[in-house]
């Protein structure tokens, strides 16, 4: 029972991180501590005794798990400044809105492109902005749903045009749509679909 458990977890393992897998887990890292070793228990000392040492420390690798919070990140909504930093804004209008963005290394992912997180924190952020220009200063709003497509990548220093509109806005909600296409061909790179929600302010 306990091989196949570890077993299965091998396999899950290999198939999401198949870069990972075969430089930590199968020697391609010749300097890296063999599995077992102390670095293989730094993911947690409580961790179920039938998941394969092999399996947590690549886990432990992959993610990083003790790298620490850099100071100048470590205050309220600095996740969102990061990608403001990347956001050039070149036209605004009644339920639309069109921004520059820059992508820089900070939200690059281990493949050399657009992080998958950056770029639904982008959409989020336009969402939000396209979405103040139809809903009165009156009312809060406040994200409710979030999808995003990952057609392809946006490489380092690329500029990609990002374009908010909204689909549809009511008394309650607002639902936006956002592309991301590539500045120098146009090609569509990632598209997502926000429903905005808004309410009055609360009075006290």
């Amino acid at each position: 029972m306990s091989c196949h458990y570890s077993n299965n977890i091998n396999s899950s393992v290999k198939r999401i991180f198949p870069t990972v897998w075969a430089t930590e887990v199968h020697g391609m890292d010749k300097n890296r501590q063999q599995p077992g070793s102390a670095s293989a228990s730094s993911v947690a000392d409580d961790h179920p005794s039938d998941i394969n040492a092999e399996a947590l420390a690549m886990i432990d690798e992959f993610f990083k798990f003790s790298t620490p919070i850099p100071p100048n990140l470590s205050h309220p909504d600095a996740y969102s400044d990061l990608f403001r930093s990347c956001l050039k804004v070149q036209s605004i209008e009644r339920g639309k809105i069109s921004c520059l963005l820059t992508v820089k290394l900070p939200i690059l992912n281990i493949y050399g492109g657009m992080h998958g997180g950056a770029v639904a924190s982008v959409a989020e952020l336009v969402s939000h902005a396209c979405a103040r220009t139809v809903v009165g200063k009156d009312k809060e709003i406040f994200l409710g749903e979030l999808s995003t497509s990952y057609l392809s990548a946006a490489p380092n220093k690329a500029n990609v045009i990002v374009d908010g509109s909204v689909v549809r806005s009511g008394r309650n909600l607002t639902v936006v749509a956002v592309e991301f296409k590539t500045e120098e061909s146009g090609k569509l790179v990632y598209t997502s679909r926000a429903t905005i929600y808004h309410l009055p302010t609360a009075r006290l």
